[in-house]
């Protein structure tokens, strides 16, 4: 092909104007006010062969300084085995298309049904959909969904030891949907059970969300949660990280209802926050108030395994005004990657995943309090797998800066005055201890370690 697309030349664009009765392009945004057209010349440079223009990108690229990621946050730098892109890039799982159309659409159904298979065997629920935007948007539409499913309860809680932007995404979904949203607090870096059971005791709870893995990275027990939510009557949400998910126990196991989150962390790359993917899964009562994409099973005319969607309300595409969501859409893409990533790494290949960050995180850790730059959070020993908080023994602020300096992404702020740290299996001791020393050289260049 000559042209990556096809120009328009003026021929065409003069036709294009009689067919539509304008005399210029101007008059086609009439109705645009002269002040927002811009009337000057485009700084642009001047024209540029290919092999320039790759030379000029590549100069730029030059000028970006990679660093080491030991941050988290919902975003996690694990390794993806190279041959995920080779696969994702065939074209049976890209078929024609809308999935509506599943005579045409069977790679893309296909793939989405082995997505939809493993979210289910990784959170021990029974039914996933196609996929979500991302993590905060499928904690949204729990939210929503527990609320559809409850009886005349709009009330719905959620933890202040979620992340951040879980937290602000859910309270903006609550404040358009009119849903009366409370938060849980913290206590000693946990969701505390008795402010929890408190508010539930009113009985007008239709929801509660916490976290699996919390946003200063401790595992929370939630047994006693999920009991005391569905004592009330109120359906239980865990936000789940899928990878520590592999080794941790389930939202099934834990008697969850439905679980949300991020699949991310399944070797998607960090891409400057995005695109990611969320999941949404749920126990079989809740399948019907599930919104987006569900694909199932079935057999065509000849007797052949073929996909449809399936087991979706009438109301999602004819009376939206009614549906529990709007969203009919799905990130695809990062789905099958998700899906790819999983097949390859298989039951023991997550397993090593998480041994690997497990002892990383364990080991930077005590080598970073070894230092005696940082405090324990905590009054007690709380439970972690690869990421976790430390208390600097001084004012901070320009700790994250002084590192990235020195190659490192490490020591994100996580609130009252706390910095977190995260190890994947990327990396190994020998650059944690470098870490280490990047801390130390910082502390100096900031006047040392006084209280």
């Amino acid at each position: 092909m000559t042209h990556p697309y096809f120009p328009h030349t003026q021929e065409d664009i003069r036709q294009m104007m009689e067919k539509c009765g304008v005399s210029s392009l101007r008059e086609v945004y009439s109705d645009v006010p002269s002040d927002c057209f811009f009337e000057g010349e485009y700084d642009l440079p001047s024209a540029m062969s290919e092999l320039e223009v790759r030379r000029h990108f590549s100069a730029l690229a030059s000028m970006n300084v990679p660093l080491k990621i030991f941050g988290g946050a919902g975003a996690y730098d694990h390794y993806a085995p190279a041959v995920v892109s080779y696969i994702l890039n065939r074209s049976e799982f890209s078929t024609a298309y809308t999935p509506y159309q599943a005579e045409i659409s069977q790679g893309t159904l296909r793939a989405v049904f082995e997505w939809q298979s493993m979210i289910c065997r990784i959170t021990g629920l029974d039914v996933a959909n196609a996929s979500m935007y991302d993590g905060a948007t499928a904690a949204a539409e729990a939210m929503m969904m527990s609320v559809a499913s409850s009886k005349k309860k709009n009330r719905f809680l959620i933890s202040e030891t979620l992340l951040p932007q879980i937290q602000d995404v859910v309270s903006t979904y609550s404040r358009f949907h009119g849903i009366d949203l409370g938060v849980v607090p913290a206590e000693d870096g946990v969701t505390s059970l008795a402010e929890l059971k408190d508010e539930l005791s009113a009985g007008d709870v239709a929801g509660v969300l916490l976290p699996g893995i919390n946003r200063y990275g401790v595992i929370e027990d939630l047994s006693a949660a999920v009991e005391a939510a569905h004592a009330s009557g109120a359906v239980f949400v865990e936000y789940c990280d899928p990878s520590a998910m592999t080794v941790l126990k389930t939202a099934g196991e834990y008697g969850a209802d439905i679980a949300c989150g991020d699949a991310q962390s399944l070797g998607m790359p960090l891409a400057f926050g995005g695109p990611y993917c969320g999941f949404l899964a749920c126990r079989t009562d809740y399948m019907r108030k599930l919104p987006g994409r569900l694909v199932g099973e079935t057999v065509d005319a000849d007797g052949k395994r073929a996909f449809v969607l399936t087991l979706q309300a009438r109301e999602q595409h004819i009376r939206r005004e009614k549906a529990t969501s709007n969203i009919c859409s799905n990130q695809s893409l990062m789905a099958l990657y998700a899906t790819v990533y999983l097949s390859l790494m298989g039951p023991e290949g997550m397993k090593k995943v998480n041994d690997l960050s497990y002892a990383g995180a364990h080991f930077l850790k005590s080598e970073l309090l070894k230092t005696g730059l940082f405090e324990e959070p905590f009054t007690v020993d709380r439970p972690f797998l690869k990421e976790f908080v430390l208390k600097p023994v001084r004012n901070t602020e320009n700790l994250m800066n002084l590192l990235a300096e020195r190659g490192f992404l490490a020591a994100l702020p996580a609130g009252d005055s706390l910095v977190s740290f995260c190890v994947t299996e990327k990396h190994d001791r020998i650059e944690c201890e470098e870490l280490v020393a990047a801390v130390k050289s910082a502390f100096d260049a900031m006047g040392g370690a006084q209280r």
